[in-house]
């Protein structure tokens, strides 16, 4: 196999890594806020290394909803990991690749070299998306603060309507692409009826991200979660989404919840609302040898690719296009792979894109099909189906994993590659240097 092509001007490294349980939203707004998770999975991350907090030269967090007192969160959470007063941070947000996008922004400093050391990844508190005033209220509300006198409040007062206490449900909005006037789940059924995907395939490959999921924490694969602990003495030591008792006749009493009269796309083969964080640390050569720090794998490229907003799942099929056309790579030269699961139906509609000789000379340029990925080296512990997506993390969380995967499995390359709302799709290759 040729050399990689070279995309940075100096080589980017992972060290180390480590991310909080996710945790599914059960109705009521979670333990922790997304600050709170960052900071929890920073800190054991930290505690571990030979250097000092104050020693990085930024930190960048994806997220992409924090609360209304987390603004600029990345620079809260450097403040709360004793980062230090001098540490700059800012927080990036590309939706559901928030957490990759932090990665490729701290890759793009530590190459052009203005940077050496940085903590990087993403966190979602999902289950405390804020409801929020309709506009009827939010108008009632400046009348009454804008008038002058007892007489204009009292008529101001007297306009008020039982309808103007109807929330806008944040979570809704932040899940709906108002371009095209669909939420996530009907982008989903547009990629099952496109390519022709049945109910049974959405949910054969639900179950099997459960029971991978288990068998990784059985097995004892998923190093990188750090047990957090609440306020109130309770403590999470696991993804707590994953259903040991999933069976394909209990998905299939599942209704269709995006299309309820034609529709296949199903909670049981969705990705889950969930709350968590992955925070990892990247470096330098410098960097490197100047604290000793151990390596986990190199950053080699990254390529982000625009999409059909309404086909938004395709985007992986695009940027992982685009990254191999880079690196003059074929898919089976690639080790291990993870794609966010969104949606069943969006992973294996990528998968039908892929293996299709007319799609992939249509839409990327090929001669010829790039073909499917083997199922024994993709998502191997499973995925967001069985674990959780809390959006500004999941893209960190898929390629730290990655790289424990290619080093547990002694492999030499990996793609991290995900889905983006509103029509994109960001790739992530790495290479296993642990070794080194």
């Amino acid at each position: 196999m040729t050399e990689f092509a070279q995309t940075y001007m100096r080589d980017v490294y992972i060290v180390d890594g480590a991310r909080t349980p996710f945790l599914k939203a059960k109705g009521k707004p979670g333990p922790f806020s997304a600050s709170d998770l960052a900071v929890k999975a920073g800190k054991e991350l930290l505690a571990r290394q030979s250097f000092n907090p104050t020693d990085f030269d930024e930190v960048i967090v994806g997220c992409v909803a924090p609360s209304a007192n987390e603004a600029n969160i990345a620079r809260l959470i450097a403040l709360r990991l004793e980062c230090g007063n001098a540490m700059p941070a800012f927080t990036v947000q590309r939706n559901c690749a928030s957490g990759m996008q932090s990665l490729d922004s701290a890759c793009k400093d530590i190459a052009s070299g203005r940077a050496n050391l940085i903590l990087a990844g993403g966190t979602e508190a999902m289950s405390r998306a804020p409801l929020l005033f309709n506009d009827e209220m939010t108008m009632w509300f400046a009348g009454i603060m804008s008038a002058k006198n007892w007489k204009m409040k009292l008529k101001e007062y007297i306009q008020f309507r039982p309808s103007f206490l109807k929330p806008v449900i944040s979570l809704l909005c932040g899940l709906h692409d108002p371009y095209v006037n669909l939420n996530m789940g009907q982008t989903a059924e547009n990629l099952a009826y496109r390519f022709h995907i049945s109910r049974h395939e959405m949910d054969e490959f639900a179950l099997t991200s459960h029971q991978r999921v288990i068998k990784a924490q059985d097995d004892d694969y998923l190093k990188e979660v750090e047990t957090v602990y609440a306020n109130n003495g309770s403590f999470f030591a696991k993804d707590d989404g994953v259903r040991a008792d999933t069976t394909m006749e209990k998905l299939a009493a599942l209704k269709p919840f995006f299309d309820k009269k034609f529709g296949s796309v199903t909670a049981g083969n969705s990705s889950q609302i969930s709350d968590g964080a992955a925070m990892l640390i990247l470096a330098s050569k410098d960097a490197v040898q100047k604290y000793r720090l151990p390596v986990l794998a190199k950053i080699i490229d990254t390529q982000w690719a625009g999409v059909d907003p309404a086909e938004m799942g395709l985007g992986p099929v695009y940027a992982t296009a685009k990254l191999l056309k880079n690196q003059r790579r074929s898919m089976d030269s690639i080790d291990f792979w993870e794609i966010n699961e969104a949606f069943a139906a969006q992973v294996i509609a990528c998968q039908s894109a892929w293996d299709s000789d007319d799609y992939c000379k249509k839409n990327l340029g090929f001669d010829k099909k790039l073909g499917a990925i083997e199922t024994s080296r993709l998502n191997v512990d499973g995925g967001a189906i069985a674990l959780g997506h809390p959006v500004g993390a999941s893209g960190a969380r898929i390629v730290l994993h990655l790289a424990e995967i290619l080093r547990r499995e002694n492999a030499k390359t990996g793609i991290a590659t995900i889905c983006i709302g509103g029509g994109q799709g960001g790739a992530m290759l790495i290479e296993n240097v642990s070794g080194v």
